[in-house]
């Protein structure tokens, strides 16, 4: 295994860390600093997208004919690795990067013409219509029905946890088409556009902070919506098997470069507060065990994702790897979190939703503690998700289980 970059990916290297000085605006980066999930507002990241698509760097993984870049996968590499360790905002937009390969493999041309080019262009904005109450790591259990009416399909049901429903105009959803024996079987995948008669979306609101500008997830419910049956992607029946297929890409991200960040930003943080004994943070030794137990936790993420990297390179499947890394990489993105919050101490429990609102944006109220200190508790409460989302940690277990160990 060579993991030693090639003289052109070193000066490809340095081209994206160029693109990032110029197009990682200040404006970009002070919302950055102050985001609970680490994702801007919805102009900033379409702001965002449009300049690397401007550059031509917008979907690495699309194939050329659709409009991707061509890079090997060492420049697909070095290009994540350099937006993670610049804290540059997240490329991992769901139409770009879930539902277009799902349209790219199963999808009519007529799909493909109608959708691929406005996903490129960040013209529609996506999301994903999966889990659903009492359907979420068990998630062909789902429920929500679509029932054929002629030339549409009637939907009634609900989907939950649906990332910034309120930004979308599509979303690419799971529904049941039919009940069999075994509950993959009577699952299709729809393209349903938001606008639609008879979508309803709701806010839920989080723990780590109100349902304002920085609301995450929402409910969508649906009640007797009609979606054309030619928004179907591929069979009737099969979209368990669609669904699987867009699984993969979004547990294939690299973890250790944006770990790599917020440990640089903890380090940070934990050098400027004091800790009981009078020192900085960073110079106890309780705290300082606990620190590099998660650094070399984040080293062994790093080696596995190079390896996993030089098997793809070679033509390598991912296999229950992805897994494995979606399992130690969530875990570890909790324990930073957890070791922030333990950094910043007393400046963490002024964290109340009601006030952590009224103060942002407003220039003439004073929040106790240092501006880096704000969103430490509430990205601490965002961040309890990762080891749910994308499939939770028992579902990874029972993945490798099955998948490496046959059992």
């Amino acid at each position: 295994m060579d993991l030693d970059f090639a003289p052109e990916n070193l000066k490809f290297r340095d081209e994206v860390r160029a693109f990032i000085a110029e197009a990682f605006d200040d404006d970009m980066r002070a919302k950055l600093a102050q985001s609970k999930n680490g994702y801007l507002d919805k102009e900033a990241q379409v702001r965002w997208l449009k300049r690397l698509g401007a550059k031509g760097w917008i979907a690495p993984d699309w194939p050329v004919e659709y409009g991707g870049t061509g890079w090997s996968q060492a420049q697909k590499y070095v290009f994540e690795m350099e937006m993670a360790l610049a804290g540059a905002p997240s490329t991992s937009n769901m139409g770009l990067q879930m539902c277009a390969p799902v349209i790219m493999a199963f999808g009519t041309p007529e799909q493909k013409s109608q959708h691929l080019p406005k996903i490129l262009a960040t013209d529609v904005w996506w999301c994903q219509g999966y889990s659903e109450p009492g359907a979420g790591s068990d998630l062909a259990s789902l429920s929500l029905k679509a029932e054929r009416d002629g030339d549409h399909y009637v939907l009634n049901g609900s989907k939950i946890w649906t990332t910034y429903a309120q930004w979308a105009d599509w979303m690419f959803c799971l529904v049941r088409t039919s009940n069999e024996p075994v509950r993959q079987m009577g699952i299709s995948f729809l393209l349903l556009d938001m606008r639609t008669p008879g979508v309803t979306i709701r806010p839920i609101p989080t723990l780590d902070g109100p349902a304002d500008g920085d609301q995450e997830v929402n409910q969508v419910f649906f009640e007797d919506v009609r979606v054309p049956v030619a928004n179907r992607v591929g069979e009737e029946g099969k979209g368990w098997t669609y669904a699987k297929y867009l699984l993969q890409f979004e547990r294939g991200s690299a973890y250790a470069p944006g770990l790599s960040h917020q440990l640089a930003k903890l380090k940070k943080i934990a050098s400027l507060e004091r800790s009981d004994l009078g020192g900085a943070m960073i110079e106890d030794p309780a705290f300082r065990r606990k620190l590099a137990e998660l650094e070399i936790k984040v080293e062994a993420i790093n080696a596995a994702e190079l390896r996993v990297f030089a098997g793809r390179n070679a033509g390598e499947a991912m296999g229950a790897t992805s897994s494995m890394l979606k399992l130690e990489g969530s875990q570890a993105q909790q324990a930073v979190t957890e070791l922030a919050l333990e950094a910043v101490g007393i400046y963490a429990a002024p964290f109340v939703e009601d006030t952590w609102a009224e103060l942002r944006g407003k220039t003439n109220v004073t929040r106790a503690g240092p501006d880096y200190a704000a969103p430490i508790a509430p990205t601490y409460f965002n961040y309890r998700k990762t080891s749910i989302y994308a499939g939770s940690n028992e579902i990874q277990h029972n993945i490798i289980a099955k998948m490496i160990l046959g059992v």
